[in-house]
């Protein structure tokens, strides 16, 4: 067991399925934990007011530069390409490929920083109009002092694409982990001389330590040659192109939904902050049981369509749906239980108070509820990209996310700050419900073969382990003692366990079964990728 994790965690191992996936899941979560260290510092160090909705501001011009210039550009349509080469034997052109979209797209990026850079001022003026005149000062100094990551994050991300299409995980899974250190290290140095600036400081130089240098190291392990080239008749640069402008062009509501909340709440003072704060929590379990899946899904899918094996690609993608949204339906319960003490715990120390505690529970709570769907759709749009076909997720996603401001608005109007966590919910759902529907009509995935009678078993066992642990939990009063935080989550975590447990095995639920086959999460044989393509592993 011992060799086997060594083994894994060797810098030039490559991977299989599962062992991608429980590779990217540790890191994940280890990045995850960091990312709450920086959070709680933070909460501790700004608390949830003024300043701190400006810096987390700050972040919304980046990026959406990244967003419009990249997209998901370095790693769903670069690695696709990239990775047909490989198996085809064509590492020459695969390099090309790779130098001619790292030159071009860094010109392109240090263009648009500096078209950035000039208009900062304005777009904060519009973006954030509730803000105070200091807070738009700072919000203005923090954007631009964050723009220039752009440029490590996109060339680090193509960099890690060709990691990934070489089955090499690790270096591309350390990267979010160390920029998550330095901006802590960042706060640590110079929050006394800086202020919130010393964590923007901290995020540039993470920027380039970690997504950018560490993947360059992986790359140059393995010989990734890179030679400056704006050779725009590349076909395979064109073909890149001809793929990326539907994810450039479109709008999802997955990366949109942070941009929209931010908007609608810049009228209050530490409301940004406060949902920012309920929403990184959120993004634990998203990234556990989602990101981590769906990162290490791509490959796979890809090879199946590949390889013509469309029953196995369409069982695959049902298998891993089942399994993530089963176990999300069951955690949702908890998190929903524990808000209150998992925030107050989280994050009150220093300037965050219990009060803020409270807010913040409650946007937790209702984001909470969908979490299934975010980890859903992550792979119902990874099996889109598979297909190859980036273009109707684009136009689905873009049309939900019109749809959706309609929703912000309204439920803003009527419950106040509230009202954009519930109407965050009923968009990320509408957006992966559209998504299984077009890959259902697209006869890709068909919902009939869902297991939908096992996830019904799962959404019983987590609707009556979330209510015997809600009740449960009322036997503590909660007004901000550390010690009745922990009775009430340890309370309600043993409920929901042993609920969960005897509704499981009550239900006779293949969930227990299924988590514990030796395959990957997608049911993707344990088959090397090079070995499937015909290549020596």
């Amino acid at each position: 067991m011992l060799s086997r994790i060594l083994r894994i965690l060797r810098p030039s191992h490559q991977h299989t399925a599962f062992s991608a996936t429980v590779l990217l899941m540790s890191t994940i979560m280890l990045s995850r934990v960091i990312g709450y260290v920086r959070e709680a510092y933070i909460a501790y160090a700004f608390g949830a007011g003024g300043q701190t909705d400006a810096y987390v501001a700050a972040f919304t011009l980046p990026d959406w530069l990244n967003y419009i210039l990249a997209g998901g550009t370095a790693s769903i349509t670069f690695i696709s390409i990239y990775t047909r080469f490989l198996a085809e034997k064509r590492e020459a052109d695969a390099e090309k490929t790779f130098s001619v979209i790292i030159t071009v797209m860094t010109t392109v990026f240090l263009a648009g920083i500096a078209v950035a850079e000039i208009f900062t001022p304005q777009f904060v003026a519009w973006m954030f109009h509730g803000f105070s005149p200091e807070q738009m000062r700072l919000c203005v100094s923090l954007t631009r002092i964050l723009l220039p990551a752009q440029i490590f994050f996109y060339v680090g991300g193509v960099v890690g694409a060709v990691l990934l299409s070489h089955r090499m995980f690790l270096f591309p899974s350390f990267g979010p982990l160390i920029y998550n250190v330095f901006i802590i290290v960042g706060g640590v140095v110079a929050g006394k001389q800086l202020g919130i600036a010393s964590l923007a400081y901290g995020a540039l130089v993470g920027s380039v330590i970690g997504p950018f240098l560490v993947n360059a190291i992986g790359a140059a392990r393995i010989g990734t040659g890179y030679r400056p080239s704006f050779d725009l008749n590349n076909a395979a640069f064109r073909e890149w192109v001809r793929l990326s402008i539907p994810l450039m062009l479109g709008v999802s509501l997955v990366t949109a939904d942070d941009w929209i909340l931010r908007y609608f709440a810049s009228s209050g003072v530490g409301d940004i902050a406060r949902l920012n704060y309920a929403k990184r929590l959120f993004a634990v379990p998203i990234a556990v049981l989602g990101q981590a899946t769906g990162q290490a899904s791509l490959p796979f899918f890809a090879r199946l369509f590949g390889e013509k094996r469309m029953k196995e690609f369409g069982e695959t993608v049902n298998g891993s749906v089942y399994r993530i949204a089963a176990l999300s339906f069951l955690a949702s319960a908890l998190m929903m239980v524990a808000a209150l003490p998992l925030i107050d715990l989280v994050y009150r120390r220093g300037r965050f108070s219990f009060g803020d505690s409270q807010e913040t529970a409650v946007y937790f709570f209702w984001f909470s509820l969908s979490l299934a769907f975010w980890a859903a759709q992550g792979l119902y749009a990874r099996a889109f990209y598979a297909a190859g076909d980036t273009l109707t997720p684009m136009v689905a996603c873009s049309l939900v996310t019109i749809a959706s401001l309609a929703v912000y608005r309204a439920l803003f109007h009527a419950f106040s700050v509230v009202g954009l966590a519930i109407a965050s919910d009923i968009g990320i759902i509408a957006n992966a419900v559209a998504a299984a529907v077009l890959l259902h009509r697209r006869k890709l995935v068909s919902l009939a073969e869902l297991p939908w009678s096992e996830l019904g078993k799962a959404c019983l066992v987590a609707v009556i382990a979330g209510v015997l642990s809600w009740r449960v939990s009322r036997l503590i009063l909660l007004q901000g003692s550390r010690t009745a935080d922990l009775q009430s989550l340890a309370l309600s975590s043993i409920t929901w366990a042993g609920a969960v447990a005897a509704g499981l095995w009550l239900l006779r639920s293949d969930l227990p079964q299924s988590l514990r086959r030796k395959r990957a999460p997608m049911s993707v044989p344990e088959k090397p990728l090079a070995e499937a393509a015909g290549m020596e592993p």
